[in-house]
C-alpha cells in the first residue's frame, strides 16, 4: 500500500516538472517568430519600400508667387520726364499656401530681432487678432454656453463666430509692450496676405544693415525676401500733376470701389494702382506684368530652392502730346492774367490748346485766385482739372453753334439768312436786346450777327426753329418747348453738353438746365442757360475748324517699352485718333461760319 502511494507521488512530481519547460519552449517559439516577422518587415521596408520612404523624407513642396515690377514713366512730347520712379529697398513677405498663423508668428518674432517697423498705427482689431493667434487654447472659452447654442442653431459662419469671440477679449489683455507691438505690426501685415500673394513688411528707411541681417537668415524665414520698391517722383514739380494723377500706396492697396474687377484681373489686395486721371486711365499699360517665382520648401518648411520662372515686364512708358516748354508759357500767361484781375466776379482763367486735326492736347492749364478765411486774395493756385471738370455759362461763344443749328434745321440758308435786329419785348417779359442796338432796327446776315455778337439774331433764329416765324412787340411767345431738345441735339454734334471722349476718367459733362419756360429757351440760344466745360469749347471749335469731324481730345500719343538703360525705350504702340462723330452740314456752310468767326477778331 505504501509502495503504491509513493509511486503516485513520484508521478505527480514528474508531471509538475515537465510543465515548466513546455511553457518556456512556447515562449521562445513566440519570440523567435516575432523576430522573424520583424526582420521580414524591416527587409520589406528597406528593400521594397526604401526608395519611397527616402523620397517622403526628402519631399519638397513648390509654391508660386508673383512680384511687382517697376511702374512705367510719363514723358512729354519731347522726351522730358514728368513722372518717374525713385527706387528704394523693401522687405517683403510672400504667404505660402499652407502656412499656419503660429508659423507666421514665429517668423514675425524672428524678424523683430533683425528690423524695426512702425507700430504707431496699430488698431484694436490688430491687437485682438494677435491675441487669438497667441492664445488658441483660450479662444473657445470666450463664448458662453448660450452663444454656442446660438451659433449651432443659426448655423453662423466661421467669420461670424470669430467676430463674436473678439468681442469678449478682455481689454486688459491687450496692453502689450512696445517690443511686442513690433511683433504685432509685422504679424498683422503677414496675416493680411492671401495665399501666394506678397505684402511689404517695410519699405521706408530700410538700412543696409537690416538687409544684410535678413539675407543671412533667409533660409529660416520662409516667405521673407529683400526686394526693390519705388516712389513716384515728379522732376517738373507740380506741372500738370493733378492731370497726371495719383497711385495708391502699398498700405491702401486697391481702391474699394474697384476691388472685385482688379482682383479678377490678377491684382493682389495690396498692389499699388493708379487711382486718378492718367495714372488710372493707363493703369494696365503702366503697371507691367509681374515676375513669377517658384520656391521649394522641405518638410520643415525651409526654403531649399528659388527659381524665377518668368522675369516679368516693367510697365510701359507714356509719351504725352504736351511739350512742357509750351506748357510753361501758357501757365505763365494764365497766372499773369489772374494776378491782373480786378473784377471780384472774375477769379480764374482756363486755357486749352488742341490740334483740330488729331485731337492732341498741346497745352492745358487752369489758374485761380487763392483766398484766406476772410476772402482776401493770397495768391494764385493751380486748377488745371477745372478745364476738364468745371462748367460755366459760356455766353456768346455758343452763337456759331446756334447759327449752324439753324442751317441744319433748315431755318436759314446761304441765300436767305437775313434777320432784323431790334429790341425784343413779349407779353409779360422784360425787354431783350443786343449790346450794340438798344433802340433801333437793322438787318443782319448771319456773318454780321457773328461779327457783332447779336443776341436778337439768335433769339429770332431760335423762334423759327421753335415754330414761331413772326415777332410782334408785346405779343405772345408761342414756341414749342421741344426747342430745348432740338438745340441740345445739334450742340452735342459739336461736343457741347456731352463728354468729349478725352483719355481721362471722370470727365465733366457740363450742366443740363432741363426744359424750363419759353423765355429760357431764347436765352439758351445765345449761351445763357446750359453750362459747358472749357474742354468742350475746345472740341467744339476744333470740330468747326477741321471741317466737321468731332475728334476726341487725347493727352497720350505713344506708348514705349521700358528701356533697361533708362529713357523712353522703343515704340510699342501709337494711340489712334478717335472720331466721335461728323456733323451733318456741307463744307460750304462750314467755311461760311469760319468766315464769321474770323470777322469776330478781324472785322
Amino acid at each position: 500500500m505504501e509502495c503504491i502511494m509513493l509511486t503516485k507521488r513520484k508521478l505527480k512530481k514528474k508531471k509538475k516538472k515537465s510543465h515548466i519547460p513546455f511553457r518556456l519552449n512556447l515562449l521562445f517559439l513566440i519570440v523567435f517568430f516575432s523576430f522573424i516577422a520583424l526582420i521580414s518587415r524591416l527587409a520589406y521596408i528597406q528593400l521594397v519600400k526604401g526608395d519611397e520612404f527616402v523620397a517622403l523624407v526628402q519631399r519638397t513642396e513648390t509654391t508660386t508667387a508673383k512680384k511687382s515690377v517697376p511702374r512705367g514713366s510719363i514723358y512729354d512730347s519731347q522726351g522730358r520726364i514728368l513722372v518717374g520712379n525713385k527706387p528704394k529697398l523693401a522687405i517683403n513677405y510672400t504667404r505660402p499656401a499652407d502656412v499656419k498663423p503660429s508659423t507666421m508668428l514665429e517668423i514675425a518674432k524672428k524678424l523683430t530681432t533683425l528690423i524695426s517697423v512702425d507700430a504707431s498705427e496699430l488698431k484694436e482689431r490688430d491687437l485682438k487678432d494677435y491675441w487669438v493667434a497667441t492664445n488658441p487654447d483660450k479662444v473657445d472659452s470666450l463664448l458662453t454656453a448660450e452663444e454656442k447654442k446660438r451659433i449651432a442653431k443659426e448655423n453662423l459662419s466661421t467669420s461670424q463666430t470669430y467676430e463674436m469671440q473678439l468681442e469678449h477679449i478682455p481689454a486688459d489683455e491687450l496692453n502689450y509692450s512696445d517690443a511686442e507691438k513690433q511683433v504685432i505690426a509685422i504679424f498683422t501685415k503677414m496675416n493680411s496676405a492671401y495665399a501666394l500673394s506678397t505684402v511689404t513688411l517695410k519699405n521706408e528707411g530700410v538700412t543696409e544693415q537690416e538687409v544684410a541681417k535678413i539675407s543671412e537668415r533667409l533660409g529660416e524665414l520662409r516667405g521673407v525676401d529683400v526686394d526693390s520698391d519705388w516712389d513716384r517722383e515728379y522732376p517738373m514739380g507740380d506741372m500738370l500733376k493733378t492731370i497726371l494723377g495719383t497711385v495708391s500706396s502699398e498700405k491702401t492697396g486697391l481702391p474699394s470701389d474697384k476691388v472685385k474687377s482688379l482682383l479678377a484681373q490678377g491684382y493682389s489686395l495690396n498692389d499699388r494702382v493708379g487711382t486718378s486721371y492718367l495714372e488710372e486711365q493707363y493703369e494696365t499699360v503702366l503697371s507691367g506684368t509681374k515676375t513669377v517665382v517658384k520656391s521649394q520648401t522641405n518638410t520643415k518648411g525651409e526654403v531649399v530652392n528659388t527659381t524665377e520662372t518668368y522675369p516679368g515686364k516693367g510697365g510701359s512708358n507714356l509719351v504725352l502730346t504736351i511739350d512742357t516748354e509750351f506748357q510753361k508759357k501758357i501757365e505763365e500767361i494764365a497766372t499773369k492774367s489772374v494776378e491782373e484781375m480786378t473784377d471780384p466776379a472774375a477769379d480764374r482763367v482756363y486755357i486749352v490748346v488742341m490740334n483740330p486735326k488729331n485731337g492732341d492736347i498741346l497745352g492745358i492749364t487752369g489758374k485761380k485766385k487763392k483766398f484766406d478765411e476772410n476772402f482776401h486774395s493770397t495768391g494764385v493756385e493751380d486748377d488745371a482739372l477745372g478745364a476738364i471738370n468745371n462748367s460755366f455759362g459760356m455766353g456768346s461763344v455758343v452763337k456759331p453753334a446756334t447759327v449752324l443749328s439753324g442751317y441744319m434745321d433748315g431755318a436759314i440758308t446761304l441765300d436767305d439768312n437775313t434777320i432784323v435786329d431790334e429790341p425784343i419785348e413779349f407779353e409779360a417779359s422784360k425787354p431783350k436786346s443786343s449790346w450794340f442796338n438798344r433802340n433801333g432796327k437793322m438787318e443782319l446776315t448771319d456773318l454780321d450777327a457773328l461779327e457783332r455778337s447779336s443776341n436778337v439774331y439768335m433769339i429770332k433764329l431760335a423762334m423759327k426753329m421753335g415754330g414761331q416765324t413772326t415777332y410782334e412787340k408785346g405779343g405772345r411767345l408761342n414756341i414749342n418747348l421741344s426747342l430745348f431738345d432740338k438745340l441740345r441735339e445739334y450742340y452735342a454734334q459739336f461736343g457741347l453738353g456731352v463728354r468729349t471722349g478725352i483719355d481721362l476718367p471722370n470727365e465733366g459733362k457740363g450742366y443740363n438746365g432741363g426744359t424750363a419756360d419759353a423765355f429760357s429757351a431764347l436765352d439758351f440760344a445765345f449761351g445763357q442757360f446750359d453750362l459747358y466745360t472749357p474742354l468742350q469749347l475746345a472740341q467744339y471749335m476744333s470740330t468747326i475748324a477741321n471741317g466737321g469731324t468731332r475728334i476726341a481730345p487725347r493727352l497720350v500719343k505713344e506708348i514705349h517699352e521700358t528701356s533697361p538703360s533708362g529713357g523712353i525705350g522703343n515704340l510699342e504702340d501709337v494711340v489712334p485718333t478717335k472720331i466721335m462723330n461728323s456733323i451733318q452740314v456741307s463744307k460750304e456752310i462750314l467755311d461760311h461760319i469760319k468766315e464769321g468767326l474770323y470777322r469776330v477778331t478781324h472785322g
